[in-house]
Order: C-alpha cells, then sequence, then structure tokens
C-alpha cells in the first residue's frame, strides 16, 4: 500500500491480476512492436458495491470518545477530472459544510446536480449512514469511461465539523477498472467550525479556515491517528 498526500491509503487490484498500483503514480507505457495492436479500452461503464467499514471505536480513538459516535448517510459523484467537490486546502463550500457540521445530504446533493447538468458529472452517489461506530454500510454505483472519478464522504458524527471521505480518486489510473480499491478514512476538518472536542457548541469560523486532514488532538493515541474505517470499492460482474 502508498500512503498518499489525501491522507488516505489505497490498494488496487486488477481485475485478472494481482499487481498493485497507486492511482496517484505515473503509468510507464511499454514499447509496442510494429504491428501491434494497441490494448483494448476499458469498458464504457463498469458497476462497483462501496462498503463503508468503519472502525472508529474507544478502543481506536480513546481520548474524550463520544457517547454515540456514528457516521451520517453517504453523499458523492462519479465526475471528470475538472471538477471537485472538495479538496485538503481548499475552502469548504455551503454543501460540505452542511455535511460536516450536521450531517446533511443537501445541499451538496444539488451541487452534484448541477454538476450533472453542466457536464462534470455523470452520476450522484447516495448511500445510507452508521447508525453506531464500528459498522458497515454498503451502496452500489455505475461509473462511466468519461467520468471515472469519485467523490464521497461521511460526517463524523457528532463532531463540529469533521468528515471521512475521498476527493476525485481516479479509478482508470492503471488504465483498467480495478477489480478492488480500498481506502483508509483519516479525519479531516472542514475549516467550518472552531470547535475543538467532539460534542463543542456551536462556533462558526469567520473566516473559514481550508480544509485539512486532523493530525492531532482528540484523534491521536501515542501520536499517531489510526484510521476510522475504510472505504472499500469491488467491481460487481
Amino acid at each position: 500500500m502508498m500512503r498518499l498526500a489525501l491522507g488516505i491509503t489505497v490498494t488496487f487490484l486488477l481485475a485478472g491480476c494481482g499487481n498493485t498500483t497507486s492511482p496517484s503514480s505515473p503509468t510507464a507505457t511499454p514499447a509496442q512492436e510494429p504491428g501491434t495492436p494497441p490494448p483494448p479500452a476499458p469498458a464504457a461503464t463498469a458497476r462497483y458495491r462501496v462498503t463503508f467499514r468503519a472502525t472508529w471505536s474507544e478502543a481506536t480513538h480513546p481520548d474524550r470518545f463520544p457517547n454515540t459516535p456514528h457516521f451520517s448517510p453517504l453523499v458523492g459523484a462519479t465526475h471528470d477530472a475538472a471538477t471537485r467537490f472538495w479538496e485538503a486546502g481548499g475552502i469548504a463550500s455551503e454543501g460540505i459544510e452542511r455535511m460536516a457540521e450536521l450531517g446533511s445530504v443537501s445541499p451538496l446533493d444539488d451541487t452534484i446536480r448541477t454538476a450533472i447538468d453542466q457536464g462534470g458529472a455523470q452520476f450522484l452517489l447516495l448511500g445510507g449512514g452508521i447508525a453506531r461506530s464500528p459498522g458497515e454500510v454498503s451502496l452500489e454505483f455505475d461509473i462511466g469511461r468519461d467520468f471515472p472519478y469519485v467523490t464521497l464522504v461521511s460526517m463524523v458524527a457528532p463532531s463540529p465539523d469533521w468528515f471521512v471521505g475521498i476527493s476525485a480518486a481516479n479509478f482508470l489510473a492503471s488504465g483498467d477498472w480495478p477489480g478492488e480499491i480500498v481506502f483508509e478514512l483519516f479525519p479531516y476538518d472542514a475549516g467550518t467550525d472552531n470547535g475543538s472536542v467532539y460534542t463543542a457548541p456551536d462556533d462558526d469560523s469567520n473566516p473559514q479556515d481550508a480544509i485539512r486532514r486532523i493530525t492531532g488532538f482528540p484523534f491521536t493515541v501515542g501520536g499517531v491517528v489510526a484510521p476510522m474505517g475504510t472505504f472499500t470499492f469491488t467491481r460487481l460482474p
């Protein structure tokens, strides 16, 4: 596995082979013999099941652990390379703010629908939440060759404005649809609330801070932040 700047660990397993590739690593193109046909293009569409397995618990993150640990409903999109719904170092949109502070699907879902109408995204992804962590939930979706990027998020709850997720993960980085991709999930701060503990009162940041990965209190144990769970994407027949 290779740890990326996004704060996620990604394992690519191509269908029919055992190679492991990072989505951020350049892929060398082997020289072709004259007359050798080019490799086939990936299928126009693929179908995946994503399983969100939350491991967040008092055992993994004991510092001031809340009494009602849970995650909000999943919301995200499949989209093109130019489209971003959030990224570390960026400023949270209203949709990301409401997701991270309240666990609300809207208006992020409306933002995604607008991107679909404008040709920057293809499918809106909506799934269930996890009523108590640890736990898991799954969602099936289609993805197209022209929109091979996936963004998916869920609020860490209760919290001031913390969430887990992936931003613009390229499912065709290896040149074909992978059989399985696993993302380890770490907490992010949306930069919209000043609270520093799970049950802090509402205290809006003015101005907003940039979205950042949380690398300290209250998630560290021995100076290390353990993952809060995984997104496992499995290609379906």
